[in-house]
């Protein structure tokens, strides 16, 4: 950088100079030496910026010379060199200590003017005047969700939209308020309670990226990713022990009631299904999450965990078990439940689940014949308990339909799709009890892939009572047989 055409030190001068400073008594040559540096017999300055690294000496020198130099015996050459360098730094201080200045004065300036535009809390502004703090906030268009969640929005397109009236979803948001309420803060405002369920639910109704999300309800990304988990969390925390849990005896009594209507069969407490919700490839463990029947069928490497649920008559899960590997067989899963634990404590006494060709015969579990050659007998069993078989069957399509997100691969992390799929169960519940009915271009044929197990029958008290079941669905025609 140039600072001026001023000349500091010719040779000649340099030269009287440092005999000057020779003549001093303790003057040290090598540490004038370490400081001084020269290229090409010009001298090039000190360390720091030229002239810092003796500014104090030349002070001192100039005071003593200005005295007539009888002191330190100053000749007129010397006294003539002295001022000549005294001149030169003044100049060059000047110029330098102008620059820093300067620099130092329009920081100050960028300050004042960025309190003066922003303001703060207790600062004063550039015009001396007490302005509030602002957060820089992105602008984003909330007017899809002001659009909805007006009274005079159509509640047909409303189900459309959340896959429930505004009623239910009013009730929900009610039973969620104390668990998801966030409070206002001095830089913004809360997302209110209802924008927070509306976002859960929608991500799980359609299973839009979150970047979509985003933009429909005006929140970020990250933002919308936070909301889904908190609710769901806050859905397993408050709604789950009140509408998914195991019924009472006299909730008991009326399910076997309306389960016997169904098929004929007595002391059915439930229909047992399983299904599997494609994953990403996880990080860790991947061959355990590796579904090898789904990637033979679909001719792509599928990855999935498992959703095991028991249902009432009406669909409704009274019993899940979510997110063992998908690798993992029907019958494997079932002994890892909660549900299976419970049977061993003798809880299901007198009770019947039924489930598939997929799970085992035991004294509590209900399956059909698997073996060839079936007898009448055999081959009416089959039919009824098919139809048991279809509600749990049905009610895992219902709830997929309902919540699309479970039909695709998912962004959210392993760990935390349990906590997604419990709230889908709950929320499908809540549908279910309300009589909230699917829309008929969602559903859709669910498939399964069921692998008969090698050891069919653990039980040979529970294979004698499933054949006089059979001998009295057939020879008392309960409920008919079209295999007749």
């Amino acid at each position: 950088m140039e600072i001026g055409s001023h000349p500091f030190l010719s040779q000649d001068e340099f030269s009287n100079l440092f005999g000057f400073f020779q003549e001093f008594e303790g003057f040290e040559m090598d540490s004038f030496n370490s400081k001084k540096r020269q290229k090409g017999g010009e001298f090039e300055g000190f360390e720091g910026y030229p002239g810092q690294g003796f500014v104090g000496s030349l002070d001192f020198g100039g005071e003593r010379a200005g005295s007539g130099g009888e002191i330190f015996g100053v000749g007129s050459g010397q006294e003539q060199v002295l001022k000549k360098v005294g001149d030169s730094v003044t100049l060059f201080d000047d110029q330098y200590g102008g620059v820093s200045r300067t620099g130092e004065l329009r920081v100050k300036r960028a300050r004042q003017e960025g309190d003066g535009g922003v303001g703060g809390n207790g600062v004063q502004g550039s015009g001396g005047q007490q302005q509030q703090r602002r957060l820089w906030v992105k602008d984003r268009s909330k007017a899809w969700w002001d659009l909805c969640s007006s009274p005079e929005f159509p509640e047909e397109e409303f189900k459309k939209a959340f896959r429930m009236s505004k009623a239910t979803f009013d009730m929900i948001c009610e039973e969620l308020d104390s668990a998801v309420t966030k409070k206002d803060t001095m830089l913004r405002l809360a997302i209110p309670v209802r924008q927070r369920v509306a976002v859960c639910i929608w991500r799980l109704a359609t299973g839009e990226p979150l970047r979509l999300v985003s933009k429909r309800f005006g929140l970020g990304i990250s933002t919308c990713h936070k909301l889904v988990l908190e609710v769901c969390a806050a859905i397993r925390n408050v709604l789950m022990p009140k509408y998914l849990q195991w019924p009472n005896e006299n909730k008991m009594s009326e399910i076997k009631n309306e389960f016997r209507g169904i098929s004929g069969i007595p002391n059915v407490g439930g229909s047992m299904y399983t299904t599997h919700i494609p994953i990403i490839a996880p990080k860790n463990s991947v061959a355990a999450y590796f579904n090898k029947r789904h990637t033979e069928r679909n001719q792509k490497t599928s990855y999935s965990i498992t959703v095991q649920g028991v249902v009432d008559p009406k669909g409704v899960f009274s019993d899940v078990c979510i997110g063992w590997p998908g690798s993992m067989s029907d019958d494997q899963v079932l002994e890892k439940s909660a549900l299976f634990q419970r049977a061993n404590k003798g809880l299901l006494k007198d009770v019947w689940v039924v489930g598939n060709a997929g799970y085992p015969l035991m004294d509590w579990v209900l399956v059909p014949y698997s073996h060839q050659n079936l007898t009448w007998a055999q081959h009416s069993f089959n039919e009824k308990i098919e139809e048991n078989q279809k509600v749990a069957k049905d009610a895992f399509m219902r709830l997929k339909a309902r919540w699309t997100c479970l039909q695709k691969r998912t962004e959210v992390k392993l760990q935390d799709l349990p906590v997604l799929l419990g709230a889908a169960c709950v929320l499908h519940n809540i549908c279910e009890m309300n009589n909230e009915t699917l829309e008929p271009e969602l559903e859709f044929d669910l498939f399964d892939d069921e692998m008969v197990v090698e050891n069919s029958v653990r039980s040979v008290s529970s294979m004698q009572a499933r054949d006089h079941i059979a001998h009295n669905l057939l020879h008392h025609n309960i409920g008919g047989s079209t295999f007749l």
